[in-house]
């Protein structure tokens, strides 16, 4: 143990003394102290999205302070002389004055938005970790449902977020989501009413209550949700890759105090600090470029943050059907793509451990994650679902492909038509036969020793085996290699 180790046991000692004498916490204040985090580069994305969200309440604040959600038309005459004159909402107006008037305000802006997107990027990342590798399995099924809810409310929070600006592309897209809202049968009409206030752009209060649900109670929902979410992890442990000493029970890394934390604040400084770099160096979001909106107004080349572009996407692939009783519309167009297509998508993620579960029979524990390669079926489901979804999603910038390459708009949509369906399942087989030849091979290219491969052995777990042809040992008799003492689960 060196000096910087021992000195910081013996402050955690006396924290923990002292907690005791007062609250009778120790206990509880030992065993946090005492947790093993895994050591893998994949856990840390949970981490940065935490970290995310850290600077986007802290940011938040700063821009709750001079934002004002009034939409009664003003005249600008504020520092930016392009807009001069121009009648616009009080919203938009204060976005501008935070950007140019307000010390350090476009700064904050920026980094807000930005770690917005890693907020919403490092999610996503972290549930494709965790589909590939089945981490979703009993007991953390839960876990995972809770991470899927903190998902879909982030990219609503995000959509909330950018149409408080009020500019003509949030304008744009606030549009599109009042015909979404429009087209849910039977109380599509109410429904809008409801949340707008009224007929687009609905009533002098949708600014007001949209800016209350985007600084207090979405973040509020995300804070629970992530608080549930980290006791859980805690309450069942983490899981991990097989590995040398890493059986189902037990948990192999690094503990909690000192090392770990000190690591996972030293990620969280480097989270800010980068999102503060590129919110300084990159811009993002100039809303004086797009304007103010008005309902008569309309933007060429408009795209929304990148986690809409899916349901952008969606939305163009559709063709022009709708389902009508004699006279009257039913299901209107839009419903396809702006309901029904996200709906499947988390109803499909929702039921994965359900469906896995059912139809592989598997209803054990399982601490110990999976390699891809050793499940080449999920593997290649999961990795043409994701294929389905990113077409889609691609599909939503097909009118800047058009603009740049000048490739036939209405030729991309019917060519993705057909080409959503058949990628997938390329990808499928693709998919399928690398996961086999490498499962066959036994090779794992990231290993920095050779001859050394992962083997299930006779009672059913993962280890890792030392094949090496100079070895003494006769293949038929060969032991893990290395053990390392972990925390028992």
């Amino acid at each position: 143990m060196s000096r910087l180790e021992r000195k910081a046991d013996q402050k955690l000692r006396h924290f923990v003394r002292w907690n005791e004498q007062r609250v009778g916490a120790a206990t509880g204040i030992k065993m946090a102290m005492r947790y093993v985090f895994p050591d893998h580069w994949s856990f840390m994305l949970g981490e940065i999205a935490l970290y995310s969200f850290m600077v986007l309440i802290g940011t938040g604040i700063f821009l709750a302070a001079f934002y004002s959600p009034g939409d009664s038309q003003v005249i600008y005459h504020g520092p930016y002389t392009l807009l001069r004159g121009e009648q616009m909402s009080e919203a938009y107006r204060s976005v501008l004055d935070i950007s140019f008037s307000v010390s350090a305000g476009l700064l904050f802006r920026q980094v807000h938005h930005w770690a917005a997107n890693l907020f919403v990027a490092s999610i996503v990342l972290h549930l494709i970790r965790i589909v590939f590798t089945g981490a979703y399995r009993k007991p953390r099924d839960l876990t995972y449902y809770v991470g899927l809810l903190m998902l879909m409310l982030a990219v609503l929070e995000g959509f909330a977020g950018y149409s408080l600006v009020d500019d003509l592309l949030s304008g744009m897209g606030l549009a599109i989501a009042y015909s979404v809202a429009m087209s849910v049968p039977f109380i599509g009409a109410q429904l809008a009413y409801l949340i707008w206030g009224g007929p687009f752009p609905g009533s002098s209060s949708f600014l007001p209550r949209l800016e209350l649900f985007h600084i207090l109670i979405a973040p509020m929902i995300i804070a629970i949700l992530i608080t549930v979410h980290l006791a859980l992890v805690m309450r069942q442990h983490h899981s991990q890759f097989p590995g040398p000493g890493r059986r189902e029970r037990n948990v192999v890394g690094t503990p909690m105090w000192p090392a770990y934390a000190l690591r996972s604040i030293g990620l969280l400084f480097a989270v800010a600090g980068i999102l503060f770099l590129v919110g300084g160096l990159i811009q993002i979001n100039p809303i004086w470029e797009w304007g103010p909106y008005h309902p008569y107004l309309s933007e060429n080349g408009a795209q929304p943050d990148w986690y809409i572009g899916w349901l952008i996407g969606a939305l163009r692939l559709m063709p022009n059907y709708e389902f009508a009783i004699g006279n009257h519309t039913i299901i209107p167009n839009p419903f396809w793509g702006g309901v029904l297509f996200p709906m499947f998508v988390f109803g499909v993620l929702f039921m994965w451990p359900w469906a896995e579960r059912r139809l592989t029979g598997d209803h054990r524990r399982h601490d110990l994650l999976d390699r891809p390669r050793d499940r080449p079926v999920r593997t290649a489901l999961a990795a043409a679902f994701l294929s389905w979804v990113a077409l889609i999603f691609f599909v939503g910038a097909s009118d800047r492909v058009f603009y740049r390459l000048q490739i036939s708009y209405v030729g991309q949509i019917h060519f993705w038509r057909i080409a959503i369906w058949v990628i997938p399942v390329i990808v499928f087989f693709l998919t399928r036969g690398v996961c086999r030849s490498l499962q066959r091979s036994g090779s794992h290219p990231l290993r920095a020793w050779q001859g050394v491969v992962l083997q299930r052995g006779a009672d059913g777990e993962l280890r890792l085996v030392d094949v090496s042809p100079d070895r003494d040992t006769p293949p038929d008799t060969e032991e893990p290699v290395g053990t390392v003492p972990g925390q028992e689960a």
